[in-house]
């Protein structure tokens, strides 16, 4: 699959931002990565996308839970974290395979921690750290990945 999106968020409300646009045109399911180093906002990026769906209530890291559910309108949105996992075959203790085939959002963060035990994702969400704030890449993984890209570039340029 092909195409990506490279955006230069300057503040943590601009991340935030992009993350609400990626949220309006994820309707239904989807998985989607977000990978980066400690810090670098991928949190912040998941606050954003959950908000962009209409949660109001805070949003934190699922870092010591590893999950974190939502129900928002209807729509269910899992944000994961998997730093702490230990080893990918506890995400069968989680029921990821029924999350998986659920109706559902899934945002992954630390998803290489899953290991084998993750099919690839819709969209990879890449943050880098730069001199001043963050560079966004988000890259298109499958067919529907491809679709949810084309759609977030229109909605970006409105």
């Amino acid at each position: 699959m092909c195409g990506v999106i490279v955006l230069h968020p300057q503040t943590e409300q601009a991340q935030e931002q992009i993350g609400r646009a990626l949220a309006q045109v994820c309707a239904g399911n989807g998985l989607i990565f977000l990978k980066g180093d400690l810090g670098a906002g991928k949190t912040t990026f998941a606050r954003g996308f959950l908000r962009g769906m209409g949660h109001t209530g805070s949003v934190k890291s699922p870092t010591y839970t590893l999950i974190e559910p939502y129900e928002i309108n209807g729509n269910h949105c899992y944000h994961l974290d998997l730093y702490r996992l230990a080893d990918p075959d506890e995400l069968e203790f989680l029921g990821i395979r029924d999350l998986l085939e659920g109706n559902a959002v899934l945002l992954v963060e630390w998803p290489e921690q899953g290991g084998d035990a993750l099919p690839a994702p819709d969209l990879l969400v890449t943050i880098q750290y730069q001199d001043e704030g963050r560079e966004l890449s988000i890259e298109a993984k499958s067919t529907r990945g491809v679709r949810l890209l084309d759609e977030l570039r229109i909605q970006l340029a409105a």
